[in-house]
This record gives C-alpha cells, sequence and structure tokens, in this order.
C-alpha cells in the first residue's frame, strides 16, 4: 500500500496503524526494535524532532519501507557511489 505523507503526524498514524495490526503493545514494539516507549508515543502522536535513526529502526521493525519519489531533476543522494562518480573512478 502506497501512503502520501505531507506532515510528521501522518507517520505517525501510519506507524501506530502497523504496530496495532501487528498486535503489538508500545512497549513490546519498543523493547524489539530498541527504542524507548517514550520514543515512540512521540512518534505516533506526530513529534515533529524525533531522531531519524531511531525512526527508521521503528519503520524496520514494523516492515515498513520508505520510498522518495523524486522528479528526475533532483540531485545525488551523495553516498558512496555518487562520490565515485564525481572523481571519475
Amino acid at each position: 500500500m502506497k501512503i502520501r505523507l505531507d506532515h510528521p503526524s501522518e507517520i505517525g498514524v501510519v506507524i501506530k496503524s502497523a504496530r496495532k495490526r501487528q498486535r503489538l503493545r508500545q512497549d513490546d514494539l519498543a523493547g524489539i526494535v530498541g527504542v524507548s516507549e517514550n520514543f515512540l508515543g512521540k512518534v505516533e502522536n506526530g513529534g515533529e524532532t524525533v531522531q531519524w535513526g531511531k525512526l527508521f529502526q521503528v519503520l524496520q521493525g514494523l516492515g515498513v519501507e520508505v520510498w522518495l519519489d523524486m522528479p528526475d531533476t533532483t540531485i545525488q543522494t551523495g553516498g558512496a557511489d555518487s562520490s565515485r562518480e564525481r572523481s571519475g573512478k
């Protein structure tokens, strides 16, 4: 299922829904993915200042993939492959 997100609170709804579909309590999911229950609560309630790394831990733990649909004219991501392209290697 593809879902468009325009605000941090919307990703919280997705995470809460995925957690409930898997019949997990907040404390159970937090323990499984290695974040605090407080952090998970902030995410589910649309906290705008959460840590990206922890957010991705939660998403991966729930089996939720993140894809970005970007225009072809967008700059490179800056990963290892793009640094090789810039250096000509």
